[in-house]
């Protein structure tokens, strides 16, 4: 599959190149055109099972295939329903990512996605709830932000601390903590802060310059209150 990521910033749309008899699989309503020799149709990747995990990770139910019918090749465009930035991950069989809820966009038929459990302290902590997704396989993974997306590659031992709400995807190989911002509770609340991230490497960080609980808390104000 070829990708071509259009419009790279805060509107961006991946512009996905399909041969004949090629598969892809994407979150649910992610299909904004297609050519007439692509069929789409509603999946529930891994069965009920699948559908099951899903839930947990605030995924759709149901994914999307996008599978062109040739004989020539066709195309589709796929984007996120928040405005954000698109990233192409590879995975070569021996590495892995863990996504945040709502990241995963797009994957060729190689990528499986499954759910990953994290601590009760983490998942109470890091504001994801207790299941992540874990991007698992061979091919190319399409993740999306709220935001610009940065990537850091760690070294080994290497630290690197993220506000919560900014973590998009990283390494299976990284290992993270979730920590207080300041030593104290008190310096922690008060600062806006709260809880963060500690990342340590070795592997890839994927973070958004925009945290979307902020940005719902900002906009909150300017909606008018009923007084009935």
């Amino acid at each position: 599959m070829d990708i071509e990521l259009l419009f790279q910033g805060s509107y961006c749309i991946a512009k996905l190149g399909l041969k004949n008899g090629e598969t892809v699989k994407a979150q649910s309503d992610a299909m904004v055109t297609m050519t007439p020799n692509i069929a789409v149709e509603g999946k529930a990747e891994g069965g009920v099972m699948g559908m099951f995990k899903r839930a947990f990770t605030g995924e759709s139910l149901f994914m999307q295939t996008l599978k062109c019918n040739g004989p020539e090749s066709g195309e589709a465009m796929v984007a996120p329903s928040e405005p954000g930035d698109i990233a192409v991950l590879e995975l070569d069989g021996s590495n892995g990512y863990v996504l945040q809820k709502g990241s995963f966009l797009a994957a060729e038929e190689g990528i499986v996605m499954d759910a990953a459990t994290q601590g009760v302290m983490k998942g109470l902590l890091s504001g994801e709830g207790f299941f992540l997704q874990k991007a698992t396989g061979k091919g190319k993974l399409v993740i999306s932000s709220f935001g610009a997306i940065l990537k850091r590659t760690l070294a080994p031992d290497e630290i690197w601390i993220v506000d919560n709400g900014h973590l998009v995807a990283w390494s299976n190989t990284v290992n993270y903590e979730v920590k207080k911002a300041s030593s104290g509770f008190l310096s922690s609340f008060t600062s806006g802060e709260g809880f963060v991230c500690q990342c340590k490497g070795p592997g890839d960080v994927y973070i958004q310059t925009r945290n979307p609980s902020g940005f719902g808390s900002w906009i909150r104000q300017f909606i008018p209150i009923s007084k009935d």
